[in-house]
């Protein structure tokens, strides 16, 4: 079972990523940590906390950081976007981000910024969000972060998400 931890606005709160950390490494280890953002400067603490490899693109709050703004990356066959999602006015709604997804024939796409957790299919797109593992803003407040579990790397292979809460 392949395991990939996704988060995003940790706002210069790694403690609470190195208690998801530890608690999902209680479960086994994860194989990749992608971070959505808003990480303000701590790249080097998340990769060192995270003990594996680690992609993640800047947020609204990352300042002069020169990581790219958005990634697209292939996993288990599916054509993923991994941006912060600001550009794409992701606040207001997602039909900006679903018009790119389609237009680019993005299968997955993961972003943060709204600090509110959402896992929704639409229009053959898959929508991300692992919401906020600092300053939850959803109605139960609690801190989240997305646990992605699948199989193998085959492009058609089952891929499971699961909102967990610290």
């Amino acid at each position: 079972m392949h395991r990939i931890m996704i988060v995003s606005d940790t706002h210069r709160r790694e403690g609470n990523l190195a208690e998801a950390l530890y608690k999902e490494n209680n479960e086994g280890p994860i194989d990749k940590l992608i971070h959505l953002g808003d990480f303000e400067g701590q790249e080097d603490v998340i990769e060192e906390l995270a003990g594996c490899e680690t992609i993640m693109v800047p947020g609204n709050n990352d300042f002069g950081s020169n990581i790219p703004s958005e990634r697209e990356i292939v996993i288990a066959g599916k054509k993923i976007l991994l941006t912060h999602g600001h550009y794409y006015y992701v606040s207001l709604d997602l039909a900006t981000l679903r018009n790119e997804c389609i237009a680019r024939d993005i299968d997955i796409v993961m972003f943060g910024h709204t600090h509110k957790p959402l896992i929704q299919e639409e229009d053959k797109v898959t929508f991300i969000n692992p919401g906020s593992i600092s300053f939850p803003r959803q109605e139960s407040r609690k801190c989240t972060y997305i646990m992605m579990e699948f199989e193998n790397f085959e492009k058609n292979c089952k891929i499971h998400f699961t909102i967990k809460e610290l």
